[in-house]
C-alpha cells in the first residue's frame, strides 16, 4: 500500500545523524571499526599507512574537495543541463539543502540511496548531497528493471530510490513503488501520492555541512559490478581511495578551471562520473555539460555551443561520431577518452584528424578500482594499440597463467591487481571474495591481457563468462537462467558474438524441448516480461540438437564461439 506523500522537513543541523570523525586516529583502528560495522574488507594496516604517508589518502571526504572548488569560484557556471546553468554556489546550496532534507526523511550517514536517473542535473546535485551527508549514492542505469533494481536494493539495504516519473515511455515511479524501499524520490512533473518531489528536495537551503564531513576512511559509494547470476556485487569505494583516483585522473587528463566536460555516457556508469568525469571536473573547478544522448545530432551542437574540451565515450559511440563528423564544429575538443571495450587501432588512428584534433586517451578501468590510461604525451603507437598503464605509482599488477605463475613478457595471461584505489573485497560477500581475491589481497580481474613496453596493457579478452555489449557487461549465466524458464527451452548457452559497432552482442544457443519450437521473439518477450533490462536480451538465436561438452562435462563455449 502506498503511503501518503512524505512531507519534507529540514531539521536543525544539530539533529543530523552524522559519522564520527576518525581523523587523528590510527588508520588501522579506523578501518577495523569500519570492517566490524559494515562488512567492509579493510586494507592491511601496513598498506594503509604507506598510502597515507605517500599522500595518496588525505583523510578527506570527496564532497569537501568539491566544496573547495565552490568556495574558490562561487559564481562560475559548473553544471549545464539544457537551458539550466548552475553556478558552484548554487550547486552547494542545493546539495546541502538536499542533504538536510534527506536527513529529515531519516536518511543518514552510511545509508545507501539508489539513484536511477538519466543525464539530468538532479543526478549530480543528489550525488554531491549524499557525499556531504555521508550517505552512499548508488548509481544505476535507467534501463534497469525489476530484476536488477530488486537485487541492488536488497543487497545495499537502500533507504531510498531516486527515479524519473516517466522516461522513454516507461513508468519508473510505478515500478519504484512496487519495490521494498522506504522512500521513493521522483524527478519530473508528475509526482504522485507517496512520492517525494526531487525538485523540492533539491531546492537551495541555508545550511552547510562543512563543519562535520564524513571521514576519509568511510565508504563514499558502492559501485556496481556484475555478479555470476547478474545480480550486482558491490565495490565499496571509500572517500580516501575514490578521491585519490579521481584527483589522479584530473592530473593525468590535464583538467582545470577551463575544462568543459561533456557527459554523453549514462550517469549510471562509474566511468562518466569518476574517470575523472563529472566529479573530477567539479573538483578541478571546470564546467560539466550534460547531454541527454550521445547521438551526434545531439552531442555535436552541444560541443560547439559550450566549447566542450573533453568527453568520454565507448567504441560504438565514437565510431558513430567519426561517421557523422563532416563539417561539425569540434574545434574546441582537446581530449576524447574511449573505454569500456577495446578500441580497434584503425579506429583509434582516425580520432585526431576527424574529431577536431582531439587527443585520444584509452581507458581500462573497473568498479573494483584499478584504472589504466594512456598518457597525453604517449606516442601514437602506444595510444592506438594499448589500453594504457596504471594511474598510481603504488598500483601493483601481475599477469599470470592458470596456475598463478607469471607469464613470459608480452604473453597473454590473467590480470591480478592491488593498490590504493583497489578495495580488498566486495561488500558483505565473503564467499565471492574467497574466489575473487587470491594470495595476499590480489584482485582477480578476470581480464586476459598482455603487458608490453613501458608497462602498458593490451586487453585480449575475458576469462569470465561475460558479454561486453558496448561497455555493458552481461553475465551469460543470468540470461541462460531466464531463457531456461521457457517450457520450449531444454538447454541454453549464451556466448558473445563479435560485432563491428558494439564489440560484442548476445548469441543464445538453445536445445528445444521435444515437440516444442524455440523462437527468438518469444524468448525476448519472456525475458522482458520477467523484469530483465532490454540490453540483456539475446540478439541471435541458434537452435542446436545438443550442446558440445568439455572433457569435464561443462558446456564447451569455445566450440560454440568457433561456430560464430
Amino acid at each position: 500500500m502506498r503511503r501518503g506523500r512524505s512531507a519534507l522537513v529540514t531539521p536543525p543541523q544539530t539533529a543530523f545523524r552524522k559519522t564520527t570523525g576518525a581523523l587523528g586516529r590510527p588508520y588501522a583502528a579506523a578501518m577495523t571499526e569500519l570492517s566490524t560495522m559494515s562488512g567492509f574488507v579493510p586494507w592491511p594496516a601496513e598498506a594503509a599507512a604507506r598510502y597515507v604517508a605517500a599522500g595518496y589518502w588525505e583523510g578527506r571526504a570527496i564532497g569537501s574537495h568539491i566544496a573547495d572548488s565552490a568556495r574558490a569560484r562561487p559564481d562560475a557556471v559548473c553544471l549545464v543541463d539544457g537551458p539550466m546553468r548552475m553556478t558552484y554556489g548554487e550547486l552547494m546550496a542545493r546539495a546541502d539543502g538536499a542533504a538536510a532534507r534527506l536527513a529529515g526523511l531519516g536518511i543518514g550517514a552510511g545509508d545507501p540511496v539508489v539513484i536511477q536517473l538519466p543525464n539530468r542535473w538532479e543526478h549530480t546535485v543528489l550525488t554531491v548531497a549524499c557525499f556531504r551527508l555521508g550517505a552512499l549514492p548508488v548509481w544505476t542505469m535507467p534501463q534497469h528493471r525489476e530484476h536488477e533494481l530488486a537485487g541492488v536494493l536488497g543487497h545495499t539495504g537502500a533507504r531510498a530510490i531516486v527515479v524519473p516519473d516517466v522516461y522513454k515511455g516507461f513508468d519508473h515511479q510505478e515500478l519504484a513503488h512496487s519495490l521494498d524501499v522506504p522512500h521513493v524520490l521522483v524527478a519530473g512533473s508528475e509526482v504522485r501520492a507517496g512520492s517525494v518531489s526531487v525538485a523540492e528536495l533539491c531546492a537551495p537551503g541555508d545550511v552547510s555541512f562543512d563543519a562535520d564531513p564524513p571521514d576519509g576512511t568511510h565508504i563514499a559509494t558502492f559501485l556496481l559490478s556484475g555478479g555470476t547470476t547478474g545480480l550486482p556485487k558491490l565495490a565499496p569505494r571509500t572517500h580516501n581511495d575514490l578521491s585519490y583516483s579521481v584527483k589522479r585522473m584530473v592530473e593525468l587528463c590535464g583538467f582545470g578551471p577551463e575544462t568543459v566536460y561533456l557527459a554523453v555516457l549514462p550517469l549510471g556508469h562509474g566511468f562518466v562520473n569518476t574517470g575523472p568525469g563529472v566529479l573530477g571536473t567539479l573538483i578541478a573547478g571546470g564546467r560539466v555539460v550534460l547531454s541527454p544522448s550521445p547521438a551526434p545530432e545531439v552531442a555535436f551542437p552541444l560541443i560547439a555551443r559550450e566549447r566542450v574540451t573533453a568527453t568520454s565515450t565507448v567504441p560504438a559511440i565514437v565510431q558513430r561520431w567519426l561517421a557523422h563528423a563532416g563539417d561539425a564544429d569540434l574545434s574546441s575538443l582537446r581530449l576524447v577518452q574511449v573505454g569500456a571495450a577495446r578500441l580497434a587501432p584503425e579506429v583509434a588512428a582516425r580520432i585526431r584528424p576527424s574529431l577536431g584534433g582531439a587527443q585520444l586517451q584509452q581507458i581500462f578501468g573497473m568498479a573494483e578500482g584499478l584504472v589504466c590510461v594512456t598518457r597525453l604525451d604517449d606516442p601514437d603507437k602506444i595510444v592506438h594499440h594499448t589500453q594504457g598503464r596504471p594511474i598510481s605509482p603504488a598500483d601493483e599488477i601481475r599477469v599470470v597463467d592458470e596456475a598463478g605463475a607469471p607469464v613470459a613478457p608480452g604473453s597473454p595471461g590473467l590480470l591480478l591487481a592491488r593498490g590504493p584505489c583497489t578495495p580488498r573485497g566486495y561488500y558483505g560477500s565473503p564467499e565471492i571474495n574467497a574466489r575473487a581475491y587470491v594470495g595476499d589481497g590480489w584482485y582477480n580481474t578476470g581480464d586476459v591481457v598482455r603487458q608490453v613496453a613501458g608497462g602498458n596493457l593490451v586487453v585480449v579478452g575475458r576469462e569470465k563468462d561475460v558479454v561486453n555489449r558496448g561497455g555493458e557487461k552481461i553475465t551469460a549465466e543470468e540470461v541462460e537462467t531466464f531463457a531456461l524458464r521457457l517450457p520450449s527451452v531444454a538447454q541454453a548457452a549464451v556466448v558473445a558474438m563479435p560485432d563491428h559497432d558494439l564489440g560484442e552482442r548476445i548469441c543464445l544457443f538453445a536445445v528445444a524441448t521435444p515437440g516444442e519450437t524455440v523462437r527468438l521473439p518469444d524468448i525476448r518477450a519472456s525475458l522482458l516480461a520477467s523484469g530483465l533490462a532490454r540490453f540483456k536480451l539475446p540478439e541471435r538465436l541458434i537452435v542446436v540438437d545438443t550442446l558440445p561438452l568439455t572433457g569435464v562435462g561443462k558446456v564447451d563455449k569455445k566450440a560454440l564461439r568457433g561456430r560464430l
